[in-house]
């Protein structure tokens, strides 16, 4: 891969036309910083694989401001490091840093599921969230799931995620829960699954499935101890997936982001 540090002071392309051009060019920097998370989970840009801004321009074919904002997003999420002489670099992750933040967003997510279910929900609220899970249910019909499949759970399953936290009405806790998931591996929505088109794999997601709805009974029950021990069991499916991903046979294929771990 080209070694080339980044150089601010280089006439950007794109930018003359910047304050006509600007939401072309936020569409254009997430369009940046999507292809680049993509090839840095899939392995295409290997752990501590040193990123350029020029290398990165020439690689997507953009100009140099949506390729600076994509390289400073990623570093937000961590997946990208700056490096002493320049640039970013591929992060890599110690297997227990990985489940110390999995396990974080666990208790972080059940206190807000507890709040939720103290507080009272509204029931326009625990409507939304229901037709989420009954849009999940329709996904997970199949007996395995296809690529549309799995991003349509991912999709859905974030929003109920997202609903859950909306219902406690907790902005620190929410704070606090919005750093953790930044991490790799710890949102709701970073499935560690190897194999994921497989029946093993569906039926993974259905048991995950069954916890969203045992979680919004409780929440609808007002029974705030049992929301918040769902959920942090919840969490558990994501480290057992984790640990089978990270140890699965050789000629098994690993899941997306595998590769930046190192082992125990």
């Amino acid at each position: 891969m080209p070694d080339l540090t980044l150089d601010s002071t280089t006439a950007d392309p794109g930018a003359s036309s910047a304050g006509a051009g600007a939401p072309a060019s936020a569409s254009q920097a997430m369009k940046a910083q999507l292809q680049l998370r993509e090839s840095i989970l899939s392995g295409d840009l290997p752990p501590s694989a040193r990123l350029t801004e020029m290398a990165i321009v020439e690689r997507l074919g953009m100009s140099r401001t949506p390729v600076r904002t994509a390289l400073a997003r990623l570093a937000e999420e961590g997946l990208l490091e700056s490096s002493p002489g320049g640039g970013y670099s591929v992060r890599t992750f110690r297997e227990q840093d990985v489940a110390d933040a999995i396990e974080l967003r666990g208790v972080l997510e059940g206190m807000l599921a507890r709040r939720a279910a103290e507080r009272g929900a509204r029931r326009e609220s625990l409507d939304a969230a229901r037709q989420c899970l009954n849009d999940i249910d329709g996904v997970l019909a199949a007996a395995t799931l296809d690529d549309e499949a799995i991003s349509r759970y991912e999709q859905l399953n974030d929003v109920f995620h997202q609903c859950v936290q909306a219902m406690a009405q907790a902005p620190v806790l929410q704070r606090e829960l919005d750093r953790v998931v930044k991490l790799p591996f710890a949102s709701p929505s970073a499935f560690v699954i190897v194999d994921c088109h497989s029946r093993r794999a569906r039926d993974m997601l259905t048991v995950a499935q069954h916890q969203h709805w045992q979680v919004l009974d409780a929440i609808a029950a007002r029974e705030g101890a049992r929301a918040e021990a769902l959920l942090r069991e919840h969490c558990r499916i994501a480290q057992r997936n984790l640990q089978v991903a990270l140890h699965a046979a050789p000629d098994q294929p690993n899941a997306p982001g595998v590769s930046l771990i190192r082992r125990r």
